[in-house]
């Protein structure tokens, strides 16, 4: 965390460590935007740290009790956004396999074939065949981007698990729900069925 937020830290720290693990690094906007609405007022909102930190500095103890609302709406907020991620990440894949059907290209299963003979290539070579010294570490890291890529192979064709399953199943209800109710109702649904 940066010196500037040093004269807080500790109270964040006790009250609300998760806004005050967010503030010090790239959320830090999200975080002094979420302290200074929960503390000031939604008027009075600002990703201005200075006034985030004033703010902390004067709380009162109701003050405080408003801080650890402010993070479990955070904490809210930051599950919502990671399932709207999810949900990019799910079209993305189901566009390409809707693509791939409609144009009968077959170079995605090309590709794949090649990944996964590449992979079990090379696997097979670093078991049973004597391999210089000045060859392991590169071949090691090529066999680790091949396995990264089956893995995304196998979830681009098979999907990815039956958590994923679940995974999917839960954001189809909730966006059902987002088209009926607002974001942030769904975002409570989704943390009470957790």
């Amino acid at each position: 965390m940066s010196s500037f937020w040093d004269g807080v830290k500790d109270v964040l720290g006790v009250v609300a460590p998760v806004l005050g693990t967010a503030v010090g690094g790239p959320l830090g906007g999200v975080a002094a935007r979420t302290i200074t609405r929960h503390l000031l007022g939604e008027e009075n909102e600002t990703d201005d740290a200075s006034i985030a930190v004033e703010a902390i500095r004067r709380a009162s103890p109701e003050d405080l009790l408003k801080l650890k609302q402010a993070e479990q709406d955070f904490t809210t907020r930051m599950k919502e956004l990671d399932i709207e991620v999810e949900r990019l990440h799910a079209g993305d894949r189901d566009s390409a396999r809707q693509r791939e059907i409609k144009t009968g290209d077959r170079m995605p299963a090309v590709i794949a074939l090649a990944a996964l003979f590449g992979f079990f290539g090379i696997l097979a070579a670093m078991i049973f065949v004597e391999i210089p010294a000045s060859a392991e570490q590169p071949l090691a890291v090529m066999l680790g981007a091949l396995g990264t890529l089956v893995t995304s192979i196998g979830a681009y064709y098979f999907g990815s698990s039956k958590g994923s399953s679940d995974k999917n199943a839960m954001i189809a209800r909730l966006s059902g729900a987002d088209r009926a109710s607002s974001p942030r109702p769904a975002g409570r649904d989704s943390s009470q069925g957790a």
